[in-house]
Formats: C-alpha cells, sequence, structure tokens
C-alpha cells in the first residue's frame, strides 16, 4: 500500500472523474453521476438532479491540472481549493470504514466533497513527495491521467484500452 485507504480511494475516484472528460464523456448523465457515487463510496448529500451534475462535471479540468501539476504548482492549488471551501478537517467513522478525515460537511454539495476529498489526498501525495505518481497516459493519441499505485511504479498508461494499442502497435513494429 503506497498511501492509506481513503487517500487512494479519493486518488481514485479523481482520475476517473478527470477522464471522464476524454472523448468520449463518461459523466453525462445524472444516472452516470449516481454510479460514479456509489462506485467510489461517496457519503453525504446528493441531490441527483441535473445542477449538480453540472456542477460535478466544472470540477473536471481543475482535478486534471491539479493531478498532473508540479508538487509546488499542486500546493499552491490544494491549498486555494481547501480555503475556498473553508475545510476543516476531522476524523470520522461511519459505515464499514474505520477512522478517516473529511475537511467538510457532509451537507456541502458533491463538487464541493469531491474537490475537497481530492485537494486532501493530495496533501499526503505532495508530503510523501510522490507526485510522480501521477502522469499523463504514454499513448501518443490520449491524455488521461494515470494513478500509478504498483509497488514498481511500472504504470504507463491509463487503461487498459491504451495499453493493448500499445503493446498491438509494439508487436507490429517487431513483425515489419
Amino acid at each position: 500500500m503506497v498511501f492509506a485507504d481513503d487517500t487512494e480511494a479519493a486518488l481514485l475516484a479523481a482520475v476517473e472523474l478527470a477522464n471522464s472528460e476524454l472523448e468520449p464523456d463518461t459523466l453525462t448523465t445524472t444516472e452516470d453521476l449516481g454510479a460514479f457515487f456509489d462506485r467510489h463510496g461517496y457519503t453525504g448529500a446528493r441531490t441527483g438532479d441535473p445542477a449538480e451534475l453540472a456542477r460535478v462535471r466544472a470540477v473536471r479540468r481543475s482535478l486534471r491540472t491539479l493531478l498532473t501539476s508540479s508538487r509546488d504548482d499542486a500546493v499552491d492549488q490544494v491549498n486555494a481549493m481547501l480555503a475556498t471551501a473553508d475545510a476543516l478537517p476531522r476524523l470520522v467513522r461511519h459505515g464499514d470504514l474505520d477512522w478517516h478525515i473529511h475537511a467538510v460537511d457532509d451537507t456541502a454539495e458533491l463538487a464541493t466533497r469531491i474537490t475537497v476529498e481530492t485537494a486532501m489526498a493530495m496533501i499526503d501525495v505532495i508530503r510523501a513527495d510522490e507526485m510522480t505518481r501521477l502522469a499523463v497516459c504514454a499513448d501518443d493519441d490520449c491524455t488521461g491521467v494515470v494513478l500509478d499505485l504498483s509497488r514498481n511504479r511500472s504504470r504507463k498508461y491509463c487503461s487498459t484500452a491504451c495499453g493493448n494499442r500499445n503493446a498491438v502497435a509494439a508487436y507490429r513494429a517487431r513483425q515489419a
């Protein structure tokens, strides 16, 4: 395990959300948002309406920028995100999860909770000097964000599709 469970969960959710903006856009309906909410175990208030979807879609670009920034630039972005949300970290325990950190109230808008959870996770990444765990996909035709949680830091592609496409291209080049 590279990071604490809640940090890894927040990073995985942020990467998926940032990458949802790529073609094809995978966050276009309130149902898509509901599935994202459930898949990543978010808790707290959720309206499930188009306005909430629009607010979550609107944070994707800032998450992508944060996840692909240099360490010093990420610090400035994290501090700004936490200040804007009036974040106040506290320990909570709910469901099957043991003590972990929440920094905004469960009644805050979902987009705010996602932004703050991502910022809190990035604190761990920055403090551990592990920014190299985040990168842009090695596929020349893709700009997806990659989160490498492997022990040997070998993940280069944002998805199996990008990895397979490059493996096939390399195979064909060797055969030529």
